[in-house]
């Protein structure tokens, strides 16, 4: 089964997503990495860098097929949704329809989501079940209700099945200090660090803490259920803060416990009732809050102060390194534009009274740093130039008062200003259309990157089955040559590739067939492999053996699960029409290939070989006239031929014996002579016209030695028979 799991790199996320791993299932992730970490997931699985909200997930659901999605993605702290609840909205409601939205469009058959205790706000009766007036209190509890708004109303209109479930107070290794089991978490880390407790009022308000991978498995039992609706999922047990120090301080001793003033909007008390989900998914809570705990706080000393001291200071290190960086660019323009000031200035002076100071080398430094860096640093070039200007003017002995009133002074200036606005205005615009058609093309390269990554995923999966089609022992490839092998209309020929198919399909060391004569009173062997001749009888009686019996008489494969070593391993019957025709027996298998999953191979390779037999029959009922010399029991020559040559192959390939017997006859014609012999034959033997327009007999699975007891048997004084062949 496939399984999507958004947010499947968080907290809860990834502890969902082990138990499905765990219980043999496909795992696809989605998350944006925001809380998440890829870390918290080390076996194999598919995961996607996406919010939940984005476009690109339509492609995730078009290539994949999920049957099931977990939708655990979400903002998770309270405080931050009073903070921000606009983000809390785009988060918990806009990313939850978008996955409604494509697990109806794509035929998802089941929608898990998250929902919270928030959702119900101050209750006076607990423990509160799901019957209770909801009346949120914070944004997060809001748009938690909303999403199971619009999570009913889905299945309504699209007949998309959800089940959603309240989370109480979720605890447990990989949580962080946000959300509403955070505490715990924020508890251990200050263990860790060796920090006071900060407990936000007495101490005494209560939570229904459940361990993390309680949850998991409550969310896997939906998963396998038709339930939908809403549950409350907790432990149903009412834990304070206080309880949780205690708690903590017999695993490791605390520092002081500082206690604050309550904050704001904090609810006293919360525990859920858990009677329903209990009885609908035969689920309970396995872990108590002491062994919970125990565990948690296991997972935080491995991790390390050391390492989680040692990450901060890193963190801090490489921020102030890139903040330093990102000023030095963003005021690298100015320097560079000083600095060519400087340059510009330095050749005004130098020249001035040279034959170059003709030449206006500001209006070049203008246009370059136009070009350059647009219409700021060009503004500021402008501002140079200028007063560079004036001061040339006044190193000529002008004042700076006669200069207001010089008109070419101000023309000079203006030229400085237009060719700064033009240039920079000019480099400007092109610059906003060239970042306009790079974020295009980057758009499209992230689509199209998306579409590749998702198309090369499915070429993986696709080369993968395609190997394991190519590689399986009962692969499509091999049902194919199977079934081209089983095509022949002469039914020895049937019989011959059917021990072939049985051992190529079953991996069967041992194989029998023994055909039913009429009266399903005795079996005939026809074909074998991987006996001794000396072990097999060649006929049986089915009343001597009760699995035969059982076999004839319900139609039904027999399975040696008593595991008697005086019987096969597994025998079915071949049918043709109405009877059964033979029974292909097999023996020798693995322990391991005695499984159920072998046994059906067994009986639908058993199925093929009756369907090819009764095929093969139909052929030769419908064209008996043709087999047969008119007005005979004698097989035409070529018919006759083909059968030898059946008879040929078997005893190579198989080591079956048999015995062909030449004819004379004395005063007795063909007709009358044929009509002797073949009522005297079994059913597995032959008699046709043979080379030189004789009689020829076939006498199946026989033996020289046992050449002159079946001669007796068909013995007549105008006949004389003539070993021609034995094996």
């Amino acid at each position: 089964m496939k399984v999507l799991i958004t947010g499947g790199y968080g907290f809860i996320g990834s502890h969902v997503a082990e138990r499905f791993h765990k219980e043999g299932h496909d795992v696809y992730v989605i998350d944006n990495l925001k809380s998440g970490k890829r870390e918290n997931i080390s076996f194999k699985h598919k995961g996607y860098i996406l919010s939940i909200a984005d476009a690109k997930c339509a492609e995730v659901f078009r290539a994949n097929k999920f049957e099931v999605v977990v939708h655990l993605a979400a903002q998770v702290s309270v405080m931050h949704s009073i903070a921000d609840p606009v983000q809390d909205t785009e988060a918990n409601v806009f990313g939850l329809v978008n996955m409604l939205n494509l697990s109806a469009e794509f035929g998802v058959k089941k929608f898990i989501y998250a929902s919270s205790a928030a959702v119900y706000g101050y209750q006076d009766i607990l423990p509160i079940r799901e019957e209770a007036q909801c009346s949120p209190v914070s944004p997060y509890g809001i748009s938690k209700l909303t999403g199971e708004i619009y999570s009913d109303k889905w299945e309504k209109l699209y007949g998309l099945s959800t089940l959603g479930f309240r989370f109480s107070n979720v605890y447990g290794p990989r949580q962080d200090g946000f959300g509403e089991g955070g505490v715990i978490s924020i508890f251990l880390n200050q263990m860790m660090m060796e920090q006071p407790f900060t407990v936000y009022g007495d101490g005494e308000q209560t939570r229904d803490f459940i361990y993390v991978e309680d949850v998991a498995y409550a969310i896997y039992r939906g998963a396998n259920s038709p339930q939908t609706g809403v549950y409350n999922l907790s432990t149903n047990t009412p834990t304070s803060v206080n309880q949780i120090i205690a708690i903590l301080g017999d695993i490791q001793p605390l520092k002081k416990v500082k206690y604050v003033d309550k904050r704001v909007g904090d609810i006293d008390h919360s525990v859920l009732d858990n009677n329903k989900v209990m009885r609908d998914l035969d689920w309970s809570p396995l872990y108590t809050i002491d062994e919970g705990l125990a565990r948690t706080a296991s997972y935080f000393i491995q991790q390390g102060a050391e390492k989680q001291t040692a990450a901060t200071t890193v963190t801090k290190k490489s921020s102030s390194g890139i903040k330093l960086k990102e000023m030095f660019k963003r005021f690298l323009p100015s320097i560079e534009n000083i600095i060519a000031f400087l340059l510009t200035a330095w050749l005004t002076l130098t020249y001035v009274n040279s034959t170059y100071g003709v030449i206006d080398v500001k209006l070049f430094y203008i246009t370059i740093i136009g070009i350059l860096y647009g219409n700021r640093q060009a503004i500021l070039a402008v501002v140079l130039s200028s007063g560079l200007f004036v001061y040339q003017k006044m190193l000529d002995g002008r004042d700076v008062i006669s200069l207001t009133y010089d008109t070419d002074v101000f023309f000079q200036i203006a030229i400085y200003l237009f060719i700064g606005l033009v240039v920079g205005y000019a480099i400007e615009r092109k610059n906003a259309i060239i970042h306009q058609q790079e974020a295009k093309v980057k758009e499209i390269d992230e689509r199209y990157g998306f579409l590749e990554e998702v198309y090369t995923e499915v070429r993986e999966v696709k080369d993968e089955l395609q190997q394991r089609i190519l590689n399986s022992g009962d692969s499509y490839g091999k049902i194919y040559a199977a079934t081209k092998e089983l095509e022949s209309l002469e039914p020895e020929n049937v019989f011959n590739a059917a021990v072939n198919v049985v051992k190529s399909f079953m991996h069967a060391p041992k194989v029998s067939i023994y055909t039913v004569n009429p009266h399903q009173s005795y079996l005939r062997l026809l074909a074998s492999s991987g006996y001794n001749m000396e072990e097999l009888p060649k006929s049986l009686k089915a009343t001597d053996h009760p699995y035969l019996t059982t076999i004839l008489q319900t139609g039904e494969a027999y399975m040696n699960k008593t595991l008697n070593n005086q019987l096969p391993l597994m025998a079915a019957p071949i049918r043709h029409m109405d009877r059964i025709a033979a029974i292909v027996a097999i023996d020798g298998l693995s322990f391991d290939n005695f499984s159920l999953y072998h046994q059906n191979l067994f009986r639908i390779t058993v199925d093929l070989i009756s369907s090819a037999l009764s095929k093969a029959f139909a052929y030769i009922d419908a064209t008996e006239a043709q087999r047969y010399v008119a007005g005979t029991a004698l097989l035409k020559p070529e018919v006759f031929e083909e059968i030898i040559a059946s008879k040929v192959q078997a005893q190579e390939q198989h080591q079956i014996p048999f015995l062909l017997s030449e004819v004379e006859l004395t005063g007795i014609s063909q007709v009358d002579a044929a009509q002797h012999i073949s009522a005297k034959l079994r059913e597995t033997d032959y008699v046709g016209i043979g080379r030189n327009n004789q009689i020829g007999i076939l006498l199946s699975n026989t033996e020289l030695a046992d050449a002159k007891r079946v001669f007796a048997r068909l013995a007549h004084a105008s006949i004389n028979f003539k070993v021609m062949r034995e094996e």
